[in-house]
């Protein structure tokens, strides 16, 4: 800053954000994204007795980087967490993320990917200063579409979900839209379709498809074994995404946005183009 602002200073102006959930892949590619405009970024980390940090490892001294431990189901934390940093942009990207698994652990799920959300919106509602600051970003997802019928999905097509997960991210997008209706908060949900990348998990079949297709190359295996091939799936680039994230903030109102590439692409496909890069 110029010497005319007396004791204001670079530091002292930089925009802070939070994220939670800086360690998945979406979390790492905000984090770089963030860090390289300048931001303060700091990232909520569940403490867990094996380190989870590595997608940020070449991040992790830089000096606008701070981690913080904490559970997105403790409201207390929470609270105290967003009061304390009084942040200019909060990016909820925690969660519980498989479909599959919300069956089998659905409580945890919704108090995960409903009540977490909510925690955030109350620690702004409740604090004046912050409602009136803090711009907050709520990663909806394409699941909440569910068996909608509809042949292409929009923002305005009707949500039906048939998972745990979708139930408990839908709780999500409504009570963000609720508290940014109902109190002026800046809050937004981008309802995201599938973006991968290579920090995306092996659980994932995108991911577990091009390591397959590396490892078979080499020599490790010599088979892959998937399910239904024909079935199709919106992919996109994670790297995009987050900016979009970004961009849904920087906005003069606050509007939910569906993010896809408009192109549908089949498991079959993917495989093969996979495979093709390796020679196979």
């Amino acid at each position: 800053m110029n010497d005319h602002f007396g004791h204001m200073t670079q530091s002292s102006v930089r925009r802070r954000a939070l994220i939670t959930g800086i360690t998945g892949q979406d979390g790492c590619y905000l984090a770089r994204l963030l860090l390289d405009k300048g931001y303060d970024v700091h990232g909520l980390v569940r403490p867990d007795s094996v380190p989870t940090t590595q997608r940020i490892e070449d991040r992790l001294g830089h000096r606008n980087l701070h981690i913080h431990y904490g559970d997105l189901t403790d409201p207390l934390f929470l609270m105290n967490l967003v009061r304390h940093l009084s942040p200019d942009e909060i990016y909820n990207l925690a969660g519980q993320s498989h479909v599959g698994l919300s069956f089998e652990t659905p409580l945890w799920t919704t108090q995960v990917n409903g009540l977490g959300i909510l925690y955030l919106l109350e620690a702004l509602r409740t604090n004046p200063e912050l409602k009136n600051k803090t711009r907050l970003y709520q990663a909806s997802t394409s699941e909440i579409f569910g068996n909608s019928g509809a042949q292409s999905q929009n923002e305005t097509t009707g949500f039906e979900p048939v998972s745990p997960y979708a139930c408990a991210k839908l709780y999500g997008h409504h009570i963000t839209r609720t508290y940014r209706e109902a109190y002026g908060i800046y809050a937004c949900c981008g309802i995201l379709f599938n973006h991968e990348s290579p920090e995306r998990s092996a659980d994932f079949v995108s991911r577990k498809i091009t390591q397959a297709a590396a490892r078979i190359s080499l020599g490790l295996e010599d088979k892959v074994m998937l399910g239904n091939l024909d079935a199709r799936r919106d992919w996109g680039n994670a790297e995009d995404f987050v900016e979009l994230m970004w961009r849904m903030l920087q906005q003069d109102h606050p509007e939910d946005f569906v993010i896809a590439t408009g192109i549908q692409t089949t498991v079959r496909d993917f495989a093969t183009a996979a495979f093709q890069e390796t020679g196979i």
